[in-house]
């Protein structure tokens, strides 16, 4: 008899050994620059599907990308199981956050992860081609050095403020690179910008001229994610008017 959905967890698709895996996380908002961001990622450094997240929590949606059925949730690893990306290609509600969230951090602490890096976007007229940190004190300072501007102050919500919140009560280190972004379309300017500052601060070397010079193509590709945000904000907006 079929099981009914968990609460949450990651189901493994793929064993791979990794080690103590640095994780880059992206998940729906502005510019939906996480996203475009962390898929940019996972295509330049060759990163294989290990793991789904299945909760009941999640809306019955699947995506399909250039004609091909996937997971709108998923885990991915480099070769040498050194890194990690999360994508989220889905709005999620509220309820059940928290057991999201405490399924990635639990699978993270399997798996030896000491930080987790979400990217994400803060909606704006114009992106200024700056990235910005948030941070514990320490790890704030040395970003400044590599032209990572701290965020002096503000409010991280959904997911990425669960999981950053969470970080904070465990042995793992939670990170948030940010940049500002247009909130009603995909933004890959934006998108690239994170990916220069993760290549100053984590001395990677992932190219970002097709996410400056596709436009077109990542537009289309995200489009219709991007609409269903932009509704999604409106539909938060419209609860606390």
């Amino acid at each position: 008899m079929q099981s009914e959905f968990p609460e949450a967890e990651v189901y493994e698709t793929k064993r791979m050994e990794l080690n103590s895996p640095i994780i880059f996380a992206g998940f729906v908002g502005a510019g939906l620059v996480g996203p475009v961001a962390i898929n940019h990622i996972i295509e330049k450094l060759e990163m294989e599907e290990i793991g789904l997240m299945r909760s009941k929590y999640l809306p019955p949606s699947t995506v399909f990308m250039r004609g091909r059925l996937r997971h709108p949730f998923r885990f991915y690893a480099n070769q040498k199981g050194t890194i990690c990306a999360i994508i989220c290609e889905i709005t999620l509600r509220m309820e059940g956050l928290y057991s999201l969230v405490s399924s990635i951090l639990d699978w993270a602490a399997m798996k030896g992860s000491k930080e987790i890096v979400i990217l994400d976007g803060v909606a704006s007229s114009e992106h200024d081609k700056k990235a910005y940190c948030a941070a514990e004190e320490d790890l704030v300072r040395t970003m400044a050095d590599k032209d990572i501007n701290m965020i002096p102050q503000g409010f991280i919500t959904g997911i990425p403020g669960g999981i950053l919140n969470e970080c904070l009560m465990r042995e793992i280190q939670g990170v948030t690179l940010l940049v500002k972004a247009n909130n009603t379309a995909p933004d890959s300017a934006a998108a690239a910008t994170l990916i220069e500052a993760l290549n100053r601060f984590y001395e990677m070397e992932i190219d970002t001229k097709e996410l400056q010079e596709d436009k077109d193509r990542i537009n289309s590709e995200f489009s219709e994610l991007s609409q269903k945000y932009v509704k999604h904000r409106e539909e938060i907006a419209g609860m606390y008017m």
